[in-house]
């Protein structure tokens, strides 16, 4: 049986780990996703300042280093499994098997971490254990629903990072994370125009990021997903038995459930 979250349909490209990696941090950083990576790097500065605690751990380092510039938490932590030479990455590891303690960590950062893994639930997963009660995790993901979803089912692209990726879409994320018991915070989908690698045909069309955002801002290029990690009320019972026990045993008599029920039958007759 294949893992949960796997979709058999995909198809990776014949290149090592390293090699999309590195492919990925061009894409982003000096190919068609620049301006990608800026949009969602603008959303994100909004929300880390508002995020307190003493650890961050952003997972996968090929979209941005610059994600965790604008975090106020002190120790913050990037942990990767194929890192390119030049990055410094704190902790070698798939996201899949996170090496964290449970309810160690206070937020959790996923820039494009999902639709590159086979297993994108058991990411999820492994980020709701490290979490602490009332921690958060903040994820970013290609929109299906997209110009950027259109490229992708160009059969040429299809081989090609970040077209071979599994795009999973917003709601799907959602409702993944409701299941693990996680609270949705923020949803906001971004950038609007096609991606193109030439740059001045880019910024020509910059204007489509005014127009998308005011007319169809639900089919942005990615989105960015804020949850907050719940934790379950628990009743004392255990100490409400003891003290029920310390007043009987001190000579304060019980009433009985005959008497009560008398006495409430009583006062409703006068």
């Amino acid at each position: 049986m294949p893992p949960e979250g796997m979709n058999l349909s995909r198809k990776f490209p014949l290149i090592s780990p390293r090699e999309l990696a590195e492919r990925l941090r061009f894409w982003f950083n000096e190919g068609a996703g620049v301006s990608i990576r800026d949009a969602e790097l603008e959303i994100v500065a909004t929300i880390l300042p508002n995020l307190f605690g003493y650890h961050l751990v952003q997972l996968g380092s090929q979209v941005s280093e610059r994600f965790i510039g604008t975090t106020r938490i002190g120790h913050v932590v990037t942990l990767d499994a194929h890192p390119v030479e030049e990055q410094t990455v704190a902790l070698i590891a798939n996201c899949e098997a996170l090496p964290l303690a449970a309810a160690s960590i206070d937020v959790v950062l996923a820039p494009h971490i999902l639709e590159f893994s086979p297993q994108p639930h058991t990411v999820l997963r492994e980020a709701e254990r490290v979490l602490i009660g009332e921690g958060y995790i903040v994820i970013t993901g290609f929109n299906p629903w997209s110009l950027c979803g259109a490229w992708r089912l160009l059969g040429r692209w299809r081989t090609v990072p970040p077209w071979d990726a599994q795009f999973l879409s917003a709601a799907r994320i959602k409702d993944w994370l409701k299941l693990l018991g996680f609270e949705i915070e923020f949803l906001k989908k971004t950038s609007f125009r096609p991606p193109i690698a030439r740059r001045s045909i880019s910024n020509k069309l910059a204007f489509l990021e005014l127009v998308g955002r005011a007319c169809w801002p639900w089919f942005g290029n990615v989105y960015v997903v804020v949850a907050k990690k719940r934790v379950a009320a628990v009743t004392p019972l255990k100490l409400s038995w003891q003290t029920r026990r310390q007043l009987i045993a001190s000579g304060v008599a019980e009433p009985s459930t005959r008497s009560q029920n008398s006495n409430l039958f009583e006062s409703k007759v006068i």
